[in-house]
């Protein structure tokens, strides 16, 4: 049998609809069959937000001082945060944001000792966090210094689309500047690796995505698609990663191309992310390939307009959870057979790229 997971759950903004989606997805019975939720937060504003929830099934909690007192059969809640803590729902607030770094501190410090098996992260204010010393554009940028790794990449992640991206959470005027031939290159891998290890696909295909209209129409609208991108997927052909492209972005989204592939690399974060949340918003999960840990979170923001009204959708959280149990296991897997040095036979037929030429 698999083993039982503790899934280590970060409470985010408390303002937001962090609690919410949570609660809600910690309702469902079928969770704890499978995993031991561990909240970091506080039990006085799960109680605040639970009462706020209608028709919800009765949920039994454990209120801990340490994971390491996890009640296998409960939904646990560290009480990590000030007895005196309050909520404003629908506010960011210097408290809120002090509250999302306090939970995600001991988290990840938890998570490091092996308290924990995966972390599921709900979402904080990334402006707020800032004005309060935070110190990081988001999750990811955090994480990728807390495990000491050189990259990460951000997937996004359903069960019929994945799509990374070369730049994250930076402005767009920075984005032409930041995209290198290396840089992508170093995603391609991260994504091959993470699709091999963490999704068990054996021959990964990846989709590249050009920079700008039209794949910059033969370089009359940028020649970033030919001086930097097609060098990259040739480039990485080279070290036997399946790259293709690059794709015009509204083509290849809008015929459905994204269907032959196993992933896509966006060249940036609302290029990848707008097409990926139209298409699967409310299942969607964010995960960080490239870490030592497994982390995920829902594909959504705080969204404060809808924060204590019991309008919150929990899909995207219960993904998260679900998708984070999934690639812990794969990757268990994946090492064991590393660990054991035994091969997967390979089909006859090679694979070979279609890269080397942009696709309008």
């Amino acid at each position: 049998m698999a083993k039982k997971l503790v899934v280590g759950i970060t409470q985010g903004d408390g303002n937001g609809i962090g609690y919410e989606v949570i609660i809600k997805a910690l309702a469902d019975e079928r969770i704890l069959d499978m995993c031991t939720p561990v909240i970091y937060g506080s039990s006085k504003i799960f109680g605040f937000y639970k009462k706020q929830i209608h028709n919800l099934d009765q949920i039994n909690t454990n209120v801990i001082s340490s994971a390491k007192d996890v009640h296998q059969k409960r939904v646990n809640i560290v009480n990590c945060l000030p007895e005196n803590v309050f909520v404003e729902p629908g506010q960011p607030t210097p408290e809120s944001a002090k509250a999302a770094m306090t939970s995600l501190e001991r988290a990840v410090q938890d998570i490091k000792e092996g308290y924990i098996d995966v972390l599921v992260t709900a979402p904080f204010n990334k402006r707020a966090m800032a004005s309060e010393g935070f110190g990081y554009t988001g999750h990811t940028e955090y994480l990728e210094k807390e495990f000491g790794v050189d990259e990460v990449a951000m997937i996004m992640v359903c069960d019929r689309l994945k799509v990374g991206v070369v730049t994250g959470h930076i402005s767009l005027k920075d984005v032409c500047s930041s995209i290198t031939q290396e840089k992508i290159i170093q995603k391609l891998r991260l994504m091959k690796a993470s699709l091999q290890r963490d999704f068990g696909v054996d021959q990964p295909k990846i989709a590249v995505l050009g920079l700008n209209p039209h794949c910059g129409d033969g370089g009359l609208l940028g020649d970033e698609e030919q001086q930097i991108i097609l060098p990259a997927v040739k480039a990485a052909n080279e070290e036997g990663i399946l790259a293709f492209g690059p794709y015009s972005p509204d083509g290849f989204f809008g015929l459905g191309n994204y269907s032959k592939y196993d992933a896509v690399l966006a060249m940036y974060h609302d290029q990848g992310l707008t097409p990926f949340k139209a298409l699967a918003f409310e299942d969607g999960v964010n995960y960080t390939a490239g870490l030592p840990i497994v982390r995920t979170s829902p594909d959504h923001g705080t969204a404060y307009e809808m924060a204590g009204r019991d309008l919150a959708d929990p899909r995207s959280m219960m993904a998260a959870i679900y998708t984070a149990i999934d690639i812990y296991n794969k990757r268990s897997d994946y090492d064991d057979l590393v660990e054991n040095r035994m091969t997967i036979k390979m089909p006859d037929t090679e694979i070979k790229p279609r890269g080397g030429r942009i696709i309008e």
